[in-house]
C-alpha cells in the first residue's frame, strides 16, 4: 500500500506519517524554503536509518536548479534488530530529519562535479564521512536544533536493542552530545 504524500512549500514532497516532523525540522532551515525536497521511503538503506541525496537528474543544471532525496528506511534493520518509523519518538525523527538537511545545506553550495567527488569520497573513506557527518551534524545545531540532535544521539547511543558494532560508529563517526554542547555554548556566547 502506498502512503499518501502531501506537497508542502509548493516544492516540499512528504509522506503524511511524518509531516508534522518534517515541517518542524524544515522550519529550522528557512534557507531551503525554495529547493525542492522529496521525502521518501526506501525498502533499504545500508549501515543508515536516513540518506540525503542531490537527484541525479538535475545534478548538472546548477547549483540554484538542484533538488534533493531524503530517503528513509522504512524498516530498520541493525545487525539483527528490526524497527520501523513508528518505533521512534517525534523529537528523534525531528533529529534525524534535521541532521539531513545539514546534508542539503552542505550540497548547496557545491559544484556537480564537488558532489560527484564528494560520493565518491564519502564511500571509499571513512574520515571523508566522519569529515561529512559532522559538518551536517554543526549545520542542525547551528540552525537551532541542538535539542533535538540530542534527543537523536541519546536514542541511538542508549537504546538496548541496538547493536555495540552500531553504536560504535555512530560515536566514532558524528558529533558527541559533549562536542554539540560545546558548539551550543559557542553560538550562545557569539549572541552575546
Amino acid at each position: 500500500m502506498k502512503e499518501e504524500k502531501i506537497v508542502y512549500q509548493g516544492n516540499k514532497i512528504i509522506p503524511k506519517s511524518i509531516l508534522h516532523e518534517a515541517k518542524v525540522a524544515l522550519s529550522y532551515y528557512p534557507e531551503l524554503k525554495g529547493v525542492e525536497i522529496e521525502f521518501k521511503y526506501k525498502e533499504s538503506i545500508k549501515k543508515s536509518f536516513m540518506q540525503a541525496q542531490p537527484k541525479i537528474a538535475n545534478l548538472f543544471k546548477g547549483k540554484n536548479d538542484r533538488s534533493y532525496n531524503i530517503f528513509m528506511s522504512s524498516r530498520f534493520l541493525i545487525e539483527k534488530e528490526e524497527f520501523s518509523m513508528a518505533d521512534v519518538p517525534s523529537e528523534v525523527l525531528i533529529g534525524w530529519l534535521g541532521h539531513e538537511l545539514g546534508h542539503v545545506m552542505d550540497y548547496r553550495d557545491k559544484s556537480a562535479m564537488g558532489l560527484v567527488i564528494f560520493g565518491f569520497r564519502y564511500i571509499t573513506s571513512e574520515n571523508y564521512i566522519k569529515q561529512a557527518e559532522r559538518a551536517a551534524d554543526t549545520y542542525a545545531v547551528n540552525a537551532g536544533m541542538s535539542e533535538y540532535i540530542l534527543a537523536t544521539k541519546d536514542f541511538i547511543l542508549n537504546n538496548s536493542h541496538l547493536s555495540d558494532t552500531y553504536k560504535e560508529r555512530i560515536a566514532r563517526l558524528y558529533l558527541s552530545p559533549e562536542e554539540i554542547l560545546v558548539l551550543v555554548n559557542k553560538l550562545e556566547e557569539e549572541q552575546l
